[in-house]
């Protein structure tokens, strides 16, 4: 027959046995907590349509990565407002390090000339993916075929010259008002929505010139309906050797242009910044396959730390709004 348990020998077991499931729990939610990152997917925002450089960069890159990381990584396209809408997104999500946002120097020049929904402290740079080289591609109706020429045609003919660009306060936008300040000449900035409008026009000469990337344009300039009369770039393009930069061409010190670069929200842990700039930087730098890639959309792969990638954006930044105040440049 059992012996009854003495009451106060039950309170002690009870609290025994509930002491144990306690830590039973805090060293499991410890061990939860403590999880190698990445433990799920990964989401960077684009904000930006699908097919354009930021994307076509992004996805190159991180489907590398995610094979490095052996995580699934996702690309997410929230587009609007020169990609305000991506940076408001990123800027309010999770510090956790499984959200980042990829961007443009669109999202130095924004802060300049809009008031943004979202405090640009609130996002913090990882690493420089890219540049992207904007070439001066000028429609056949300008009787121009070097620098020199459209220069002089320029100021002859004040403001008959237009230059286009995908919207106020883009790269394109920056760099064609850069040139005019330079060139000193008074030239007319027509926005658009998009590239394909801005080609079609440049090839109809509706439009004089434009600042954009090698891809689409170069076609037309071999088949002789465009010309390309530089590059603003540090060097001159692998493919494209017999065209000058923009500061052989009479500029000196102009190397304004395009570059993707990621950010993340400002308390992601460091660590993970620092293991995202480090594997990005070494598939940029050493992998042949996606070097390659980059190269043929006519992008220059980058790489290097978060501390370097925020200091050339701060550079930029500070240049852009030279830019603004000196073209006297307002949002539309």
């Amino acid at each position: 027959m059992n012996q009854p348990t003495h009451p106060r020998r039950a309170r002690l077991k009870a609290r025994l046995f509930s002491l144990a499931l306690a830590a039973t729990a805090c060293l499991g939610g410890q061990a939860r907590a403590e999880a190698p990152w990445p433990n799920r997917p990964i989401h960077v925002v684009v904000g930006y349509t699908p097919g354009g450089a930021t994307d076509i960069v992004t996805r190159i890159i991180m489907e590398k990565l995610g094979e490095r990381l052996k995580q699934t990584i996702i690309v997410e396209n929230k587009p609007g407002a020169n990609s305000q809408l991506g940076a408001a997104y990123a800027a309010k999500a999770e510090p956790d390090g499984y959200t980042f946002l990829s961007i443009l120097p669109a999202y130095v020049i924004n802060s300049h000339l809009y008031k943004v929904s979202y405090d640009p402290a609130n996002l913090v740079p990882v690493v420089h993916m890219a540049d992207l080289p904007l070439f001066l591609f000028v429609s056949n109706s300008v009787p121009a075929n070097n620098m020199k020429e459209l220069v002089e045609y320029g100021r002859a003919h004040p403001d008959k010259l237009t230059y286009a660009s995908s919207g106020t306060g883009s790269s394109a936008h920056m760099v064609g008002a850069d040139f005019a300040l330079r060139a000193k000449m008074s030239m007319t900035h027509v926005p658009y929505k998009g590239s394909a409008p801005i080609l079609t026009d440049l090839l109809g000469g509706q439009v004089s010139m434009v600042f954009d990337p090698i891809l689409v344009p170069m076609q037309y300039v071999k088949q002789g309906k465009l010309k390309a009369l530089a590059l603003s770039h540090t060097a001159r393009w692998p493919t494209e050797p017999g065209i000058p930069t923009m500061e052989e061409a009479g500029f000196p010190g102009f190397t304004t242009e395009s570059w993707v670069g990621l950010l993340a929200p400002k308390g992601t842990p460091q660590p993970v910044i620092d293991r995202m700039a480090n594997e990005i930087t070494a598939i940029t730098k050493n992998d042949p396959d996606v070097r390659r890639k980059l190269m043929e959309q006519g992008l220059m792969p980058a790489g290097g730390t978060p501390a370097a990638f925020g200091e050339l954006m701060r550079k930029d930044s500070a240049h852009y709004a030279d830019i603004i105040k000196e073209a006297r440049i307002t949002a539309q």
